[in-house]
């Protein structure tokens, strides 16, 4: 478990806005859409974020798949450590888990308010 025990308690996910988790420890962080998609721990994504690390001036690729403001469509479990999104440009190869999504929501999330 991420950060010593501390676990998701509650998912809701807006397609448009982002993915708010409630920890256990009390933290209600929401994650933009746009953070998410970014911070993909898929290969490619890691390699285009190095890439632009080395190279500010690189072009970013863009999906054919794309049309309209970028969504997450799509939450889906894997096993009890982790999530896939599934974007509305297609990409779907990231496995986030608590642990990442955690440290996520400590450098870009946003504090949500609690319902």
């Amino acid at each position: 478990m991420p950060d010593g025990g501390v676990r998701p308690l509650h998912l809701d996910l807006d397609r448009e806005r982002g993915l708010t988790i409630d920890w256990s420890d009390g933290a209600r962080i929401l994650l933009p859409v746009a953070v998410l998609r970014r911070h993909s721990p898929s290969a490619d994504q890691r390699e285009l974020r190095a890439e632009m690390a080395r190279n500010p001036l690189a072009v970013l690729p863009t999906s054919a798949q794309s049309s309209g403001p970028l969504r997450a469509d799509a939450i889906e479990p894997i096993g009890h450590y982790a999530l896939r999104i599934r974007f509305s440009d297609g990409h779907d190869t990231g496995i986030y888990t608590w642990k990442y999504l955690r440290e996520l929501g400590g450098q870009h999330g946003k504090p949500a308010p609690k319902p």
